[in-house]
């Protein structure tokens, strides 16, 4: 509110400038202008922005994983840190948004000024409390919310003028539905926006007592506080006094309960769902092994507030938004879970607080006992858990801080969180971070139980960075130690390690032994689905020995387990080994219509997991002549390859180039470079549409949708059959009698088809992932379709032209 004109000149400046720098104090609202800012200029100049928030990270050295995580950047092509995120910016058009700098100002320069000197399509756009001082740098001052002026007449409209009390009014009104104005109180409003110096935080922490208090009961409580702070004095830096002078104040006006409460959650500085600060705020018996004693002691210092429990939490979570101490995350957490974070001035006060009271290491106690329960759930049932897709990539700020205080405490808990951040850190591929956790974490545990899950773990992460020797030594020691130990799960997860490393190194026939030794040991186990995932891997393996008879059983064992209960990525990495066995067969039919399957049921957008199946189907019209579609395919997955930085396993590759490599003999030069440029031109979900065109499918689960596409190779997305047995194709059928779609359900089904995710659109259209969820479901219903992929096709379709519109 009340920022039209900045946004505006803010615009204009990021046309032109590559670092734009918004400076202020704290409070001023450089965070939430940002935000506006970089929600509101996406287009061909600027590009989609990426927010990297700073407030909870400490070293400046982790700032380049920061980055490269918050981007989505994989160490690849033994790149890591700044190398790893410039070959992936490269000449993409991108704008980068650094939040929160002030701390890290240092080494916030040092990669701003190496990225824009090697990224020429990148801009950057960061707020600090200084300026980064990098060559080009376009500093913008963020000024206070303009004041209506002291000495102005009685007019009641004078006062409203103000952007300041115009804030002031809103935020109340989200306090107590039933403010209004009374005669002469806009006067007042007016004079405490000016106490606080048109600090919108400031503001907004005072208008969220209008429910409480009255307006003059609100300025007299602001001028008390202000006196306390100065000891009547108006010296000193104002405007911090001011903001300090709010948070402060609205502090002591908190109930015993809400004030407790509000200073324990100052250690989640990643955010925190309901279940977490409750875990982390409500009293009870800590399972803390750290400093015991320093526990006790706190734990008897509960003060006047009694005990926290659960129940009472997610109320006072509410109170505490209601009055600005705490603000919801955008986005919010996986399945629509309400997540809330604490500003960095108000978290760094509840902080102080917290060791003013006496209760930071019993605090710390439960944060770190949850995480660590957190940690063991998430990989509890799986006996690989490198793979396994937990809770805890929500919490990974929370338990990078976790691991930090641990280690300065010489807790053991450490050793159980670093783990879990390592296996965070590998599962994003940011593979130099995970082994420098993992070297640290075995040099702490000569004889830990945890040894031998962080030997596996650093085996597989040497394994992605090409370090064959190293992979097999971990390996090795993680199965003599899972072999001296009493737990066959985790003599298993060692034993899939070192097949693993074998693989890596090409000794496929040792693979194979080793995956098959693997099995003997799980079956022991009785769970079905790592049996699966375990049956799955013994078949790629003997698929590069020319086993495919057995892998085909071993596929048909696995498949039906996979596609019940793993999770997606297995799933597709599953359906694609299948079809690369039926295409060792011979049988080129099978084999496509499971390279189609794991493109339908791949996520929109370029990933790891779109490559295989479109080479597998290169293959296929090899096989089948059709040598223009082979050679449009092959270049689209290699164009990707190039894009995302990733290079396929060697005996895969070899098959790929083997087949175009015959391909180009039957095509006149000409024509392979012609096939090749159009192969390259195709993205998303034209590509997809592309693929799919020829191909018979019958999907398995929710999608059980047959789809057959007719017309020549062109690039152009063409219409599907529109037979009535074809139900739910991203055609005209299911669409009688159905209702348009709204303009947001349109934004939204775009968005799909440009590749973003539902976080990525929720945080574009400013909804809540569980609203972009809601309207999703909507489109479905409305264009009878039930598969994402479907309703980018039909959304790219209709943006051609070639679809009806709603």
């Amino acid at each position: 509110m009340g920022r039209e004109r900045e946004l505006s000149r803010l615009r204009t400046l990021l046309r032109s400038a590559r670092l734009l720098t918004l400076t202020g104090p704290g409070g001023v609202g450089k965070t939430r202008l940002a935000l506006e800012l970089a929600g509101s200029v996406r287009g061909a100049r600027t590009g989609r922005a990426h927010w990297v928030a700073l407030d909870s990270l400490e070293d400046g050295t982790l700032l380049p994983q920061a980055l490269a995580a918050a981007l989505g950047v994989r160490e690849r092509g033994g790149r890591a840190g700044v190398e790893a995120v410039v070959h992936a910016l490269g000449t993409r058009t991108m704008l980068i948004v650094l939040d929160n700098c002030e701390h890290l100002a240092d080494a916030c320069a040092r990669l701003a000024e190496t990225l824009l000197a090697r990224c020429p399509r990148l801009r950057m756009l960061a707020t600090s409390r200084e300026t980064l001082r990098v060559p080009g740098e376009v500093v913008f001052r963020v000024g206070e919310l303009s004041l209506s002026p002291p000495d102005g007449d009685h007019d009641f409209a004078e006062p409203l003028r103000s952007e300041a009390v115009r804030l002031f009014l809103e935020r109340a009104r989200t306090s107590d539905a039933e403010f209004g104005l009374g005669p002469g109180e806009a006067r007042t409003v007016a004079e405490i926006c000016r106490r606080l110096d048109g600090l919108p935080l400031a503001i907004e922490l005072a208008a969220g007592r209008a429910g409480s208090l009255s307006l003059p009961g609100i300025l007299h409580g602001l001028d008390d506080q202000l006196s306390l702070l100065t000891d009547g004095r108006r010296t000193g830096p104002g405007r911090h006094r001011e903001l300090g002078a709010a948070i402060d104040w609205s502090h002591r006006l908190l109930d015993p309960l809400e004030s407790v409460v509000f200073r324990r959650l100052s250690v989640l500085g990643g955010g925190f769902d309901a279940q977490g600060a409750a875990a982390v705020c409500a009293d009870g018996e800590s399972g803390g092994r750290g400093d015991d004693v320093h526990h006790t002691a706190a734990a008897g210092r509960r003060g006047p507030h009694g005990l926290v429990h659960r129940g009472q939490l997610l109320r006072v979570i509410c109170a505490l938004e209601a009055k600005s101490l705490v603000v919801r995350v955008r986005g919010d957490g996986p399945r629509g879970t309400a997540r809330f974070r604490q500003l960095s001035a108000i978290r760094a006060y509840g902080m102080e607080r917290l060791a003013e009271a006496g209760e930071l290491q019993g605090t710390w106690d439960r944060a770190l006992d949850w995480l660590v329960e957190q940690a063991a759930g998430a990989v509890a049932p799986e006996t690989f858990p490198d793979t396994a897709e937990g809770p805890l990539a929500q919490e990974q700020e929370n338990l990078a801080a976790a691991v930090a205080h641990a280690a300065s405490r010489s807790d053991r808990r450490y050793l159980p969180l670093a783990v879990a951040l390592a296996r965070l850190q590998y599962q994003q591929e940011q593979l130099t971070a995970a082994r420098t956790l993992l070297s640290e974490v075995l040099a702490r545990a000569p004889d830990h139980e945890d040894r031998g899950a962080a030997l596996a773990l650093a085996a597989r992460s040497a394994c992605l960075q090409d370090d064959h020797a190293a992979a097999l030594a971990f390996a090795e020691e993680a199965v003599a130690a899972g072999r001296g130990g009493r737990h066959p799960a985790r003599l298993a997860n060692a034993l899939d390690a070192l097949a693993a490393a074998r693989l890596c190194r090409g000794e496929f026939s040792e693979a194979v032994a080793v995956f098959a030794e693997c099995l003997e040991v799980v079956h022991t186990l009785g769970r079905p689905l790592d049996l699966a995932l375990c049956r799955h891997h013994l078949a790629w393996a003997l698929l590069h020995t020319g086993g495919t008879v057995r892998a085909e059983r071993l596929m048909q064992k696995c498949l039906p387990e996979l596609e019940a209960r793993a999770p997606q990525g297995q799933l597709t990495a599953a359906l694609h080994t299948a079809g690369a066995i039926r295409l060792a067969q011979g049988d080129v039919d099978a084999a496509e219509r499971r390279f189609a399957e794991v493109l339908l049921k791949t996520p929109p957008g370029e990933s790891y997991h779109t490559l295989y199946p479109l080479e597998g189907l290169a293959i296929v019209a090899a096989e089948r002549g059709d040598l223009e579609r082979s050679l449009r395919l092959y270049a689209a997955a290699a164009a990707i390859r190039r894009r995302i930085d990733t290079e396929p396993e060697a005996h895969w590759w070899d098959r790929v180039e083997a087949a175009v490599a015959r391909v180009k003999e039957g095509v006149p030069p000409s024509g392979v470079r012609a096939a090749m440029a159009a192969g390259r031109r195709l993205r998303g979900t034209r590509l997809v549409a592309y693929a799919l065109r020829g191909t018979q499918l019958r999907a398995t689960g929710h999608d059980r949708d047959h789809v057959r596409s007719t017309g020549r190779d062109g690039e152009d997305v063409r219409s599907a059959e529109r037979d009535g047995e074809h139900e739910g194709l991203p055609g005209r059928v299911g669409m009688a009698g159905q209702p348009p779609l709204t303009g947001r359900e349109s934004a939204v089904a775009e968005l799909v088809a440009e590749g973003l995710t539902n976080q990525q659109i929720a945080s574009h259209l400013g909804l809540s992932k569980s609203t972009v969820a809601s309207h999703l479901d909507r489109v479905r219903d409305k264009w009878g379709v039930r598969s994402r992929t479907q309703i980018a096709v039909r959304a790219a379709g209709r943006a051609a032209g070639t679809e009806p519109g709603p």
